[in-house]
């Protein structure tokens, strides 16, 4: 497949707006690396850090699509169950690669943000470099990234409901939109289109709110090997379902 093939009937809309049925928000659970190595017969490190290109690529892709929110699930609460050696290379790559792609962000106009990084665990410098380039491009408008790092869907969801009861709300003032507000990045839309890669078909904890209604997409392929043309055709995809929301049929995919 080619890249060129892949991007009929995806991308940029002529004065800068997206296309017909380009999803507004793409989250991604970047599964395989650790599969990729293996049959390479390398260390699971190995993977790791060839998911570095994916990275890149995807924000990419999904910018020049048209794709307004994209979000990467980069290192769950469950993650920190890994051997400690591994977990340690992990915050030193994820460093490195927040260190040297942030002038790429910058000038791309892609809006950077971190959910998770609560844990006492994160490396006080990494947590740093997070609000570094959180600050850096906080005034870009491209795209908004959100990087899920030491993030779980229901300790979001736990802490709202702290929130709330903190806050002194009583049963009757809370609904999904009260509630929603007082989850992390409460102006971040629902996610629309799911892409978990590898062929495993697992919601992990991810966003559990913000995915309530999305489309998933199952790609075979692990992510190290994962390019812009597997991305855009995940959005072909999306763009031939038919999202009805417990209704019934009534305007094409991604019409107001």
């Amino acid at each position: 497949m080619t890249h060129e093939g892949a991007t009929a009937g995806v991308g940029a809309a002529p004065g800068g707006g997206a296309a017909p049925g380009v999803p507004r928000h793409v989250a991604c659970v970047m599964d395989g690396n650790g599969r990729w190595a293996a049959r390479r017969s390398l260390p699971r490190t190995a993977g790791h850090r060839a998911a570095e290109t994916t990275v890149i690529d995807v924000i990419e892709a999904a910018r020049s699509s048209g794709v307004r929110w994209l979000s990467l699930y980069a290192f769950s609460t469950e993650n920190w169950n890994r051997p400690p050696a591994e977990v340690e290379f992990l915050m030193r790559l994820v460093r490195g690669v927040v260190r040297k792609h942030a002038p790429l962000l910058l000038a791309r106009g892609v809006r950077c943000r971190f959910l998770g990084v609560t844990d006492e665990r994160v490396p006080k410098e990494l947590a740093q470099d997070f609000r570094d380039l959180t600050t850096l491009t906080e005034a870009n408008r491209g795209m908004t990234l959100t990087v899920a790092f030491d993030h779980g869907g229901r300790r979001d969801i736990v802490e709202a409901a702290r929130s709330l009861i903190r806050g002194g709300a009583s049963a009757d003032e809370v609904t999904e939109r009260t509630f929603a507000a007082h989850l992390p990045y409460p102006d971040t839309p629902d996610v629309d289109l799911v892409i978990r890669t590898s062929g495993e078909q697992r919601i992990s904890n991810f966003m559990l709110w913000q995915v309530a209604y999305a489309e998933w997409v199952f790609p075979q392929v692990l992510w190290p090997d994962f390019r812009a043309a597997h991305f855009l055709e995940c959005l072909h995809t999306y763009q031939r379902r038919d999202r009805r929301f417990g209704g019934v049929p009534s305007q094409p995919n991604g019409a107001p």
